[in-house]
């Protein structure tokens, strides 16, 4: 299967608000089959559409050791959330990147799957922590908009050279 090209920032394009999917059928099914194949190869633990400049509310997510527990969420919302957990996290569209954010630990979400149903899940430690982050892409919404301004900005900068540098 193709692999999808991945948005970095800075593009505006990561900033567009995810829609809600109103039917799962083959060719959205298709679209989270090539996201967990970008996913995997790129290689990561979580991926939105909106990273891939596809602006529907799926994502997909595996924090597996051996990648063998693939997890496909369209529409999902956090119902509940408790806790607190700061992790070092990362982005495929801020690659090489690293910075502490404080999340919720523990999740109890919603969404539908790939047969169609809406379902409830609790998740926990990383698993929420990705879940939680690749619904902030849904929203427009990147880790750096948790660090401060100064660090974003060089972020940027440096993100922004080395993309002239690979055109």
């Amino acid at each position: 299967m193709a692999l999808l090209d991945i948005l970095e920032f800075p593009d505006a394009r990561l900033r567009t608000t995810a829609k809600p999917i109103t039917n799962v059928d083959g060719k959205i099914a298709s679209l989270a089959e090539q996201m967990l194949d970008t996913m995997y190869q790129a290689p990561g633990i979580g991926l939105a559409s909106t990273q891939v400049n596809v602006h529907l509310q799926l994502l997909v997510v595996d924090v597996s050791e051996d990648k063998d527990d693939p997890n496909i969420l369209f529409n999902p919302r956090i119902i509940n959330a408790e806790g607190a957990l700061e992790t070092s996290e990362g982005c495929l569209s801020v690659p090489g990147f690293y910075e502490p954010v404080t999340r919720p630990e523990n999740i109890t979400y919603e969404a539908v799957g790939l047969d169609g149903e809406v379902f409830q899940k609790d998740a926990s430690g990383l698993l929420a922590v990705c879940i939680q982050h690749e619904m902030d892409h849904l929203d427009g919404k990147l880790f750096v908009d948790y660090i401060s301004s100064t660090k974003r900005q060089l972020i940027r900068k440096k993100l922004l050279k080395q993309q002239k540098l690979r055109a």
